[in-house]
């Protein structure tokens, strides 16, 4: 339940410890206010973000934004790109659960503060790094174990390279169709567009999320990195982690992979939401691959009657060729 049944007037500029869904968040009385008035339209309103702004911003330049198809964080050109590049799917993030969903990758971008906190953990605060994109990584063999979606690279005076790592950076999929709404979104861009639930709503596949990319970047690009004795970095948002199974923390000198945990957090001022980093997490590299890797097992009783049903469905179509006992009699 939102806190201030009152109303907000008596909300001023501070913290507010807020207990939601059994999570205990500390968030400002803008963040607050946001979740509160916007849960309400939660399951109709569904885009959260359409290049760059909140669909409720309807300034001069969300409205150019919008009509030229713009993308506001540092995306490898002006325009976005996202599945096409002629006609783009404008959406960076999406509601579910009260909370706006990053779905595009290029999102995590803005003012480049996963780049700046990931070096921080590589490097330190005071050394020398700049950042390489897209750099393909390979095996023994020579084979492809896909590209690292930023290198790190610390270098001296002279320009030369001193060490490197990783930083992955995890958006989520989307299950459902989620151009369908844009395409009518988009056709008459409006504060009030709703979208009805119903079959093929779109929504945070966290599962496929983690099985299909998280999991193989782990075993593959990050193994390599293991290896090498490189420190990795990721970053994603705190919906998303929290999906996943609990990894054993250590202490930041011990960790071998810095998970970095982000959210939106709503400007009112600005009609904007910010990129915020909430919380970090440290992990060794095996027990935490060892724990995404290995599920968590249900009932083995459950599954025996799931067999059994199965058996006795299929004897009853096809009985065993044995002999009855007024056949053993009769022979």
């Amino acid at each position: 339940m939102c806190p201030g049944t009152h109303g907000f007037a008596s909300i001023t500029n501070f913290d507010v410890s807020w207990n939601v869904e059994k999570t205990k968040y500390h968030l400002s009385a803008d963040r607050i206010y946001y979740i509160c008035t916007m849960k309400r339209i939660d399951n109709k309103s569904l885009l959260a973000e359409v290049f760059g702004f909140p669909i409720g911003n309807e300034s001069p330049k969300a409205l150019r934004y919008r009509k030229q198809k713009l993308c506001p964080y540092n995306n490898k050109v002006p325009n976005c790109t996202k599945d096409k590049a002629n006609n783009p799917l404008g959406v960076c993030s999406v509601w579910h659960n009260h909370t706006s969903v990053i779905t595009c990758p290029t999102r995590f971008r803005e003012d480049w503060i996963i780049i700046e906190n990931a070096a921080g953990f590589a490097f330190g605060s005071k050394a020398n790094w700049t950042s390489l994109s897209e750099i393909r990584l390979a095996d023994k063999n020579g084979q492809s174990a896909g590209n690292i979606d930023f290198v790190l690279v610390q270098y001296n005076e002279k320009g030369q390279l001193i060490d490197f790592a990783s930083l992955e950076v995890q958006g989520v999929y989307i299950s459902g169709n989620l151009r369908n709404p844009f395409e009518e979104y988009i056709k008459k861009p409006s504060k009030n567009f709703k979208w009805p639930t119903g079959y093929n709503y779109p929504k945070p596949d966290y599962l496929s999320s983690s099985r299909k990319r998280l999991i193989p970047q782990m075993l593959y690009k990050g193994g390599i990195f293991q290896t090498w004795k490189k420190r990795q970095t990721v970053a994603l948002q705190k919906s998303f982690f929290d999906t996943l199974p609990n990894l054993p923390a250590t202490d930041k000198s011990k960790a071998d992979i810095a998970w970095f945990l982000y959210d939106l957090e709503f400007n009112k001022e600005q009609n904007q939401n910010n990129l915020v980093l909430v919380d970090t997490v440290y992990t060794e590299f095996e027990p935490a691959l060892l724990r995404v890797t290995t599920p968590e097992p249900g009932d083995v009783f459950a599954f025996i009657n799931i067999l059994q049903a199965r058996l006795d469905e299929h004897l009853d179509k096809n009985p065993p060729d044995t002999p009855s006992l007024t056949e053993i009699i009769s022979s």
